[in-house]
């Protein structure tokens, strides 16, 4: 089976380490922020270290 088969299945909109910020932009929170800050992605940008499933850091409400 080809995980990258399929890569809308694997983008930031889907991962784990995905925050959205606005309907069009988010943060990575992959790795530690820089100095600047946490990366801005796109909910379609995708990457090698993408991790399927829910981010723990998002709370509803």
């Amino acid at each position: 089976m080809d995980r990258w088969a399929d890569l809308s299945t694997y983008a930031c909109r889907t991962c784990r380490f995905f925050v959205p910020k606005t309907e069009h932009l988010g943060r990575c929170r992959r790795h530690a922020p820089t100095l600047e800050g946490w990366p801005v992605v796109y909910p379609d940008d995708w990457c090698g270290d993408h991790k399927l499933g829910g981010n723990p850091s998002r709370h509803d409400g």
